[in-house]
């Protein structure tokens, strides 16, 4: 399984868990530079969320939360920010970070306002 395939795998079961959860999902894998592009963009009862998926096969080599960097957190900002001049009558709104670990089970970790 490629990097690739293993993201595409952890963003689907991240749409599932959010809409689970009662999120509304607007936009997924949407660009708003070359450096920056958000995983999903959901709605959880009137707040903007954007959401950061990140996935690893195992917790070997710690949580996937660690690979959100400083300029991985400021680059969905200024998209958020882009976004928010878009699309103006969202008034209430924040970043997420979703961790999933895929063995030995599936594992979410879902941390709100990051």
């Amino acid at each position: 399984m490629s990097n690739i395939s293993i993201g595409k795998n952890g963003e689907e079961i991240a749409k599932k868990y959010l809409l689970k959860q009662g999120y509304k999902i607007l936009e997924t894998n949407r660009k708003f530079s070359r450096f920056c592009e958000v995983d999903i963009i959901a709605l959880d009862k009137g707040t903007l969320v954007f959401v950061e998926v990140k996935t690893r096969k195992s917790g070997v080599y710690g949580s996937p939360l660690e690979a959100i960097t400083p300029t991985k957190y400021n680059h969905i900002k200024q998209g958020l920010f882009l976004y928010l001049q878009e699309n103006p009558n969202y008034k209430k709104y924040r970043i997420d970070a979703i961790s999933v670990l895929l063995k030995p089970e599936v594992k979410i970790e879902h941390l709100k306002n990051i």
